[in-house]
């Protein structure tokens, strides 16, 4: 998410967090959300630059982060998963 400042990082961070956990059917707290969302951004940049595809705009960015906080949250509900007894 370059070139935005810290406080368009938190607001795009919390509107991604708060999409994905939307998606995922997740419930979480505003922070637990910006975190997710700008974790997520960084997945989603990271996916965008290995498929080639350029992220344009605000919107753009949201829509890389959203997609990188899905992933983000699914695979931490993968890792939470309770194991069955061996």
């Amino acid at each position: 998410m370059g070139g935005y400042g810290i406080l368009a990082t938190l607001f795009i961070g919390a509107v991604a967090g708060w999409i994905a956990s939307k998606i995922t059917e997740e419930s979480h707290g505003l922070i637990t959300r910006i975190v997710v969302g700008i974790i997520g951004a960084f997945v989603g940049g990271k996916l965008a630059d290995l498929l080639d595809t350029p992220i344009h705009g605000l919107f753009g960015t949201i829509i890389a982060s959203t997609i990188g906080a899905v992933i983000v949250l699914y695979l931490w509900r993968v890792v939470r998963a309770p194991r069955a007894p061996e």
